[in-house]
């Protein structure tokens, strides 16, 4: 884990604000219709001026973890790959930075949630791998994801520096500060979370997730209730800001949704300048947090 902050590009304040755009939307039936409303998506968030757009965990394909069958390997491809290679056409088209949560195969047997990152030019930065795994009813993703192994990469991207942490990760703060330290601005969290297990968290640990580290936190969630079982995915998408306050109206809880906002940028300078958490932090007194 990185012990030094990296300052975001243009610290100096005037910064532009950025246009963003959060997916939420329900299960089409098959990934080619699941594709296609994703591009349709982005056209349209592309034509209301976002800059970058990211979509819900695993998105091209039902969240079949609420099951345990092999049959769901099939929905996995790499990274790089067939849809990332797609949509990095459409990024060039669009002059769009897109995070993709998509289901990567390394090798046979090998399997990843993952995220990749394409620029505004079309350009693939890179990819992060979900590093928390749970495995408790409706949500057996240990049957189908390995932990991540690359680390809290921050992407320097055509809007400043952005991270990815997926659905369960949030849980954790530690990846929370990695991505800070490392310089992210901007972080998204890709998710597929219920209305009868975490509904009562979603409002809380990224808006406080977002203070305590000083960037801007795009949430995303899925809507409705899919064929593979019966978690009610409850929307709810939102931006919140590094004051710990929503950007605009949080979206439906059960309808399909493209969230658009626009973020102020200096405003993380003025936060930054007002807390010093990144002074004030003690790594030198944390060594026992790394213990089992």
């Amino acid at each position: 884990m990185p012990t030094e902050l990296t300052q975001p590009a243009g610290s100096g304040g005037n910064r532009p604000p950025v246009r963003a755009a959060l997916v939420q939307t329900n299960w089409t039936g098959d990934k080619e219709s699941m594709i296609k409303v994703h591009e349709d998506y982005a056209r349209q968030a592309a034509a209301r001026g976002a800059q970058v757009i990211c979509f819900q965990e695993l998105f091209y394909g039902p969240y079949f973890c609420q099951q345990q069958d092999t049959k769901f390997y099939a929905y996995a491809e790499s990274v790089p790959g067939p849809t990332t290679e797609r949509f990095a056409a459409l990024a060039k088209e669009l002059g769009m930075v897109m995070v993709l949560p998509v289901y990567e195969q390394e090798q046979p047997g090998v399997l990843y949630n993952t995220s990749a990152v394409i620029d505004a030019d079309g350009s693939y930065l890179g990819k992060y791998r979900k590093h928390h795994i749970p495995q408790v009813k409706g949500f057996w993703e240990k049957f189908y994801f390995r932990p991540g192994n690359l680390g809290w990469p921050v992407f320097d991207t055509a809007v400043g520096k952005v991270g990815v942490y997926i659905c369960y990760d949030r849980h954790f703060p530690e990846g929370w500060r990695a991505l800070g330290l490392a310089g992210a601005e901007i972080v998204f969290n890709p998710s597929a979370t219920s209305r009868g297990l975490s509904a009562y968290l979603w409002k809380l640990e990224q808006p406080a997730s977002a203070v305590a580290n000083e960037y801007y936190i795009g949430a995303i969630n899925r809507v409705g209730v899919e064929e593979f079982g019966d978690n009610d995915f409850y929307g709810t998408s939102y931006f919140v800001d590094p004051e710990g306050k929503f950007v605009g109206e949080v979206a439906s809880d059960t309808d399909p949704e493209l969230v658009i906002r626009d973020l102020d940028m200096d405003l993380l300078k003025v936060v930054r300048d007002r807390w010093a958490f990144y002074r004030d932090r003690r790594p030198d007194a944390y060594g026992p947090l790394l213990e089992p």
